[in-house]
């Protein structure tokens, strides 16, 4: 497989993982205080760090074996952001029960 779209699968499984780490947070931060934008942020500032310490990882395993190195950050930041949010949603209405 090529290693631009095995990064591009690697990516869509973090935004899934991501999500399920920020449905997590969040659902214990509210237990704490009341929902507002906060909440919000705070989960989206999570996925954006782990976005970027996965991107480091994956530069260190795959920096030699693509052409461009800087189709290492842009590979994937698509799917990565849209499952997070679209899993995010889904695992946070699980966990809070509908």
């Amino acid at each position: 497989m090529n290693p631009l779209k095995f990064i591009y699968w690697i990516r869509l499984g973090l935004g899934i993982a991501a999500a399920a780490l920020c449905a997590l947070y969040n659902v214990f931060a509210q237990s704490l205080t009341k929902m507002d934008i906060r909440v919000f942020f705070s989960g989206f500032s999570l996925a954006l760090l782990f976005y970027l310490v996965t991107y480091y990882i994956i530069k260190i395993k795959f920096l030699y074996k693509v052409e461009k190195p800087s189709k290492l950050v842009t590979t994937g930041i698509g799917i990565y952001f849209f499952s997070w949010i679209v899993f995010w949603v889904l695992f946070y209405t699980l966990l809070r029960g509908g």
